[in-house]
């Protein structure tokens, strides 16, 4: 079954530019001309990720990005003209899973596109689940429970989680979560990862230690503390 992608962007050569791709792609695509319309097309449909413009009419790309993350953890794509750290940051605080600066080229954007569908199913993994340190992932569902309890993770957040999981005991260092989580192309550095690190550690609550900065080196996850 294709997959669902919702183009929030109010210029109307863009969205059909990224349409025509998408398309060709094989994907279904649902667009959006304003922030109001975004958030209540995807209350309305399925949809598989979001490419999200920020400097939207009615209600801007941060606002929709916040009431998206209060009921889903579907991947979420930025796209802005603006360039500077802060405003990347700002994006990845709000659970956006990508940021991707204007101009763009349509094969890399499409590129990203595929890479956080891809990551997002299954076969990669040995097995259904993954526990360590009372944190449990389910892969199937893509649902973290803590002590019993579910976690609301972004589709970023767990993939950080998987992967240190998958590595514990070992050291990863901030460039191979940049390369694993977010490709070779990434234009994002250390802060990038650090804001997605502070995230999972305050979801994760009394676990939070779990996650280990080791100083020069990167993060590793530790069953026991």
């Amino acid at each position: 079954m294709s997959k669902t992608i919702l183009i929030v962007e109010d210029e109307d050569i863009l969205r059909e530019i990224m349409k025509d791709y998408l398309l060709e792609e094989g994907y279904r695509v649902i667009e959006a001309i304003d922030g109001k319309q975004a958030v209540s097309l995807f209350q309305e449909h399925e949809v598989d990720l979001i490419l999200l413009d920020i400097m939207l009419p009615e209600l801007d790309g941060w606002s929709v990005c916040r009431r998206i993350r209060k009921t889903s953890n579907v991947p979420i794509i930025v796209l802005t003209a603006r360039s500077d750290e802060d405003d990347t940051l700002l994006g990845f605080e709000l659970g956006a899973d990508d940021y991707v600066t204007k101009p763009y080229r349509p094969l890399i954007l499409l590129a990203r596109v595929k890479r956080l569908l891809e990551s997002r199913y299954i076969g990669r993994h040995e097995s259904d689940t993954l526990s360590g340190g009372g944190i449990s992932i389910h892969f199937p569902s893509r649902t973290v429970s803590i002590d019993g309890t579910s976690s609301d993770l972004t589709h970023t957040e767990f993939e950080i989680l998987a992967y240190l999981l998958q590595n514990k005991g070992i050291i990863i260092s901030r460039e191979q979560l940049i390369t694993k989580i977010w490709g070779y192309d990434f234009a994002g550095d250390d802060r990038t990862v650090n804001s997605h690190i502070r995230n999972l550690r305050s979801k994760l609550g009394t676990h939070a230690k779990q996650i280990v900065t080791v100083v020069r080196s990167g993060y590793k996850f530790e069953d026991e503390l």
